[in-house]
């Protein structure tokens, strides 16, 4: 490799990694988590994904800061570029004579499920989550002490440990200081998210290895299993994890699950898993208030290497005016201290307030829909993941699920066909224009879906905002 090259891919390396850091979670992993730096000629960063949506969404909304960061990093202007996979390959048949930087090349979208077994030590656990980096409040006292106890006793006070939250607001952190907790006591912890825990099922089943799969989930003292709310619809996995869970409980091991909702909330739920969760200790986490904001900025600030730079008054004028999840607190902080970095002065309260304004979604008009959040909606409504919702599956509940997400990004969203069929597996317009008027023509007939359709709409809609426009015709 040559030494351009590899700088190139060292500034890469640098900027993918502050990336995670400064995004919030769901967006780097759904956007970014698979993004591979393929080529860099003369100041351009060609930067390869696996769809067409995934180019589009990285062009629109995430190219200004990728810029900026790989800029800062590399101290001089670039331009970046993003290319899908299958198209670089057609305009580089010889890819082998391109140097190591395209070594990486791996779309994860093409890849087949592969049934990955522990190394030694192994856990899945994030090392930065834990207890002390964890801020707590009244909107989380409750979780807090389940969790510790969970720690004390695991198997014995609260076995299972269901939490409950929407995006942002910090079930994630928690059970990965869970985990990180027993695994410093020696006990063997093993973390997995419910898309983790299907790839395996399915891997396994396939290379006939389902002996390695009961092994690696059934030996585990702590079990911590991630958005559990997109089992539910697989039959196939909530059969499977239903017996995990008898094993590990039977064992008195700890199951601790994270999701979205209650488990009377989640739709194609087994009944006997819903049962299971009902029949350990549910808590819920709840927006943060003002002191545990200021608490969370606190921390953030601290591990980002700011804790004495930015001012005091500062945190208290972000955590006032930014009262929604800790990622709208993080987003916030990342704004200030870019802000730092840029102009090497400590902000001002009055460009906070400015560019706290700038992050404010109007008040005279509902925000616009984007079509990545129907997607993720829809897709977590039906309990399909993502990727299926956009790629080529054809299973009755992922076409219904796609359909549905084709009328709402039509009607709500005023989003043009030819788009919308590109982001959701490639489909033509008359495709999509034909999914729209059946999903149509099932609203003024079809009750369930009526309610479906205006659940979804629910979800996607923050309370008290007005209504875009009508559903139906």
């Amino acid at each position: 490799m040559s030494g351009h090259s590899s700088r190139a891919s060292t500034i890469w390396k640098t900027a993918y990694g502050e990336l995670q850091l400064q995004l919030p979670r769901e967006t780097f992993d759904t956007w970014l988590r698979n993004a591979r730096l393929i080529a860099h000629e003369d100041g351009t960063y060609i930067i390869g994904v696996s769809n067409i949506y995934a180019r589009e969404w990285l062009e629109h909304r995430l190219k200004q800061i990728i810029t900026r960061t790989l800029s800062r990093i590399a101290q001089r202007s670039v331009e970046v570029r993003f290319v899908l996979w299958s198209e670089h390959r057609q305009q580089n048949d010889d890819l082998h004579e391109a140097g190591p930087l395209l070594a990486d090349l791996k779309p994860a979208g093409e890849e087949t499920p592969r049934f990955e077994r522990l190394s030694p030590g192994e856990t899945g656990l994030n090392p930065r989550y834990t207890f002390d980096a964890y801020a707590v409040g009244d909107c989380n006292r409750l979780a807090h002490a389940a969790a510790l106890a969970v720690v004390e006793t695991p198997g014995m006070a609260f076995n299972p440990l269901y939490v409950h939250a929407p995006v942002g607001l910090g079930k994630t952190h928690l059970l990965h200081a869970i985990g990180n907790a027993c695994h410093e006591r020696g006990t063997r912890v093993l973390f997995v998210s419910s898309e983790r825990f299907t790839n395996d099922l399915v891997a396994a089943i396939r290379a006939r290895n389902t002996d390695l799969f009961r092994e690696k989930y059934r030996s585990a003292g702590v079990l911590l299993v991630d958005d559990i709310q997109f089992m539910a619809g697989k039959d196939s996995t909530q059969e499977e994890f239903y017996h995990t869970f008898n094993a590990l409980y039977e064992a008195n091991a700890q199951i601790v699950v994270a999701a979205s909702h209650p488990p009377e909330a989640l739709k194609k739920l087994d009944n006997r898993l819903r049962s299971r969760f009902r029949g350990g200790l549910m808590v819920e986490l709840q927006p943060p208030d003002f002191l545990t904001r200021l608490e969370i900025l606190q921390i953030k600030a601290r591990q980002r290497g700011f804790g004495d730079r930015i001012p005091y008054d500062v945190l208290e004028t972000i955590a006032e005016e930014t009262q929604g999840s800790v990622r709208d607190l993080e987003g916030a902080l990342n704004r200030v201290i870019a802000t730092f970095l840029l102009t090497h002065e400590p902000p001002s309260l009055s460009h906070v307030r400015e560019t706290l304004e700038e992050l404010r979604p109007r008040q005279d008009e509902p925000p616009a829909l984007a079509l990545e959040d129907i997607i993720l909606t829809v897709a977590e409504f039906y309990g399909v993941s993502p990727d299926a919702l956009c790629g080529r599956d054809r299973s009755r509940e992922v076409s219904i699920a796609r359909q549905v997400a084709m009328y709402l990004a039509r009607e709500e969203a005023d989003i043009p066909l030819q788009q919308i069929g590109e982001a959701l597996g490639g489909r033509n317009h008359s495709t999509v224009l034909y999914s729209c008027e059946r999903i149509a023509d099932l609203m003024g007939t079809d009750s369930q879906v009526r309610r479906q359709v205006g659940a979804i709409l629910q979800m996607l809609q923050p309370e008290g905002a007005p209504r875009r426009r009508s559903s139906g015709r």
